[in-house]
C-alpha cells in the first residue's frame, strides 16, 4: 500500500507524512512543475506543469488498496474506480455513496460561475479541519495494518 498526495495546493502534505512514516508506508508527492514540494520522508514526482498533469499521473499510479489525499472531486472518482481510499485534506474519505453529489455540485458552481455569478471561497482553514483529516488518515493507515 503507497500514500499518494495531491500536492497542488494540499495545506496537510506534512500530516500525510509524518503519518507515513509512523505507519512505515511509502508515500508519494506529486505536483507540478510550479509547486515543486519535497519532504524528508516522502518521494517526490513531479509532472510538467498543464491542465491536471499532476491528476492524471497520480491515477495512473494507483493500485487498489492504495491511499490518495486530494480536494480534486474528479480525482477522487478516478481513484474510487481504482479500487484505491480517497480522502480530502480535511479528513472527509470520499465513497461511491457522496462522490456523485459532490460532482454534481462542482458542475453546478462551474455554471453559475460560467453565467457570470459569483460564489464564496472557502472559509479559512482550522485547526479542527488538519486533527480531522489526521484522525481519518489515521484510522485508515490503522485498518491496513
Amino acid at each position: 500500500m503507497k500514500v499518494f498526495i495531491d500536492a497542488d495546493g494540499c495545506p496537510v502534505v506534512n500530516e500525510t507524512v509524518s503519518l507515513c512514516r509512523e505507519f512505515s508506508k511509502e508515500c508519494i508527492i506529486i505536483c507540478d512543475t510550479s509547486h515543486r514540494i519535497e519532504k524528508d520522508g516522502a518521494q517526490t514526482i513531479i509532472v510538467e506543469k498543464g491542465a491536471d498533469s499532476a491528476d492524471f499521473k497520480l491515477v495512473n499510479l494507483l493500485s487498489k488498496g492504495d491511499i490518495a489525499v486530494t480536494q480534486d472531486y474528479a480525482l477522487a472518482a478516478m481513484g474510487l474506480s481504482r479500487g484505491a481510499r480517497i480522502i480530502n485534506q480535511n479528513g472527509l474519505e470520499y465513497s461511491d455513496s457522496n462522490i456523485d453529489s459532490l460532482l454534481m455540485s462542482r458542475f453546478i458552481a462551474k455554471k453559475v460561475r460560467n453565467a457570470g455569478g459569483r460564489l464564496k471561497g472557502p472559509a479559512k482553514r482550522t485547526k479542527e479541519q488538519t486533527e480531522s483529516f489526521v484522525k481519518t488518515l489515521r484510522k485508515i493507515l490503522e485498518e491496513a495494518e
